[in-house]
């Protein structure tokens, strides 16, 4: 049960660090230059986390499996970085701007998690899907 919660404790407190520091790259910085500093920090905590993560095959090694998927997602987390600083930058607020945004990733990513992925859909499903929308709906509204 520690392993299935674990890992989106990690996620919920990134992304409270993640959403906060967004908001908070100051408004004169050309974005690109935070990305850049963003990033190295992230190559140099990968390269170091790299040791903790035991697998039979050695730094070069490991990258003999990767295929494109790890490039195709490093563009989408720049575009990704780049968006949030730029809602926070037009006036989204902390509270609404990420929850607007991720509301709207889990409408869309239910068909593909059908389509390509052979996920269940139910009555259930069906009834979030409707208070997801009518909670974008709410909080919209002014």
């Amino acid at each position: 049960m520690f392993m299935y919660i674990f890992p989106i404790c990690i996620i919920v407190a990134s992304n409270i660090f993640y959403q906060t520091c967004s908001k908070l790259v100051p408004a004169k910085v050309n974005p690109f230059s935070s990305l850049i500093i963003t990033y190295l920090t992230a190559a140099l905590m990968s390269a170091i986390a790299f040791n903790f993560y035991k697998t039979d095959k050695g730094f070069f090694q490991s990258f003999k499996d990767l295929n494109w998927t790890s490039i195709v997602l490093g563009i989408t987390i720049v575009g990704l970085e780049f968006g949030y600083i730029m809602a926070y930058r037009a006036g989204w607020n902390i509270s609404v701007g990420s929850l607007v945004a991720n509301i709207t990733l889990a409408l869309l990513l239910i068909p593909i998690g059908i389509l390509f992925f052979k996920e269940g859909f139910g009555p259930n499903k069906i009834l979030g899907i409707v208070l997801c929308i009518l909670g974008l709906i709410f909080i919209n509204k002014k």
